[in-house]
């Protein structure tokens, strides 16, 4: 895999992030800028790229595994009554500017392509900020513009029949370990109990590491989270959970992450502290 165009986030000097503009990847894999790798402030890597179990996990980014029947989230496409099918329907995601590039952030324009066309464009800003001497935050902000003059949507294997499958937005896949991440909510831990739920923050606690992930906006918040922690470690927010999420021509969809990156396993209180600094800033 090779990469063009490349940047580094760093906080107070310290890079904790490598965000790959111009991948030259494979078009099954739904080619997209991506940051990979994240680390903590002690330098633990906390993504993974292209890891064996989905190899179109790209890091932290944006992906969309329906939008109007073009998969932008890379691998199979859910058909319903048939399940996973391998089709020749990837998008691309291509960058075209930044409008800001400093050391701690970036603000970037990308067009969503599919077969040739463009039906979304995405201005995407992407800040790092400093919270103690163990932690940071990584604040993501996307807005998709429906530049077409129909109608979009976009869906989920969820919407298309694949109950609880409802990926697609905001997405980082975190570092895999030996055994899977604890995750935990103010009130909820467990896979099982909190994925789908719509809860203010979530946290995933590896063995020496800490992600504390909160949507920032009202939009946002409404998301519910998509969790995975046995099959794969992995967090984002579900654009599309039990419905399509409808886009009119000339509309903007925007959503907003903050995730704090921290080194060592945080408890229940200095998660919610730490957050609460994270998207106030």
């Amino acid at each position: 895999m090779t990469t063009h165009d490349t940047l580094v986030l760093r906080v107070a000097g310290r890079p904790v992030g490598r965000y790959v503009t111009r991948p030259e990847l494979p078009a099954r894999l739904s080619p997209r800028p991506y940051l990979h790798p994240v680390t903590t402030l002690a330098g633990t890597t906390v993504t993974e790229l292209s890891p064996a179990d989905h190899t179109h996990h790209l890091g932290v980014g944006v992906a969309v595994p329906d939008v109007e029947g073009t998969n932008f989230w890379g691998g199979r496409t859910f058909v319903r009554d048939q399940g996973p099918t391998e089709l020749d329907n990837h998008g691309t995601q291509r960058h075209t500017s930044f409008q800001l590039r400093d050391p701690d952030g970036f603000v970037e324009e990308l067009r969503w392509i599919a077969a040739g066309a463009e039906l979304l464009r995405e201005r995407r800003t992407v800040a790092a900020t400093g919270l103690t001497d163990s932690a940071w935050a990584l604040d993501f902000t996307f807005s998709l513009t429906n530049i077409t003059p129909v109608p979009l949507s976009i869906g989920s294997p969820a919407t298309n029949g694949r109950p609880g499958a409802a990926y697609g937005g905001f997405f980082w896949r975190a570092r895999k370990e030996v055994g899977a991440p604890d995750v935990f909510t103010a009130d909820r831990e467990g896979e099982s109990g909190i994925h789908g739920t719509r809860a203010d923050w979530l946290a995933l606690a590896g063995t020496a590491w800490t992600l504390v992930f909160a949507g920032a906006t009202d939009d946002t918040r409404r998301d519910p989270w998509f969790v995975r922690t046995a099959e794969y470690p992995g967090v984002g927010s579900s654009l599309a959970y039990d419905e399509r999420l409808p886009v009119p021509p000339g509309e903007t969809v925007v959503r907003r992450v903050v995730t704090v990156v921290a080194d060592g396993r945080l408890g229940r209180d200095e998660a919610a502290v730490l957050v609460r600094k994270a998207v106030s800033q």
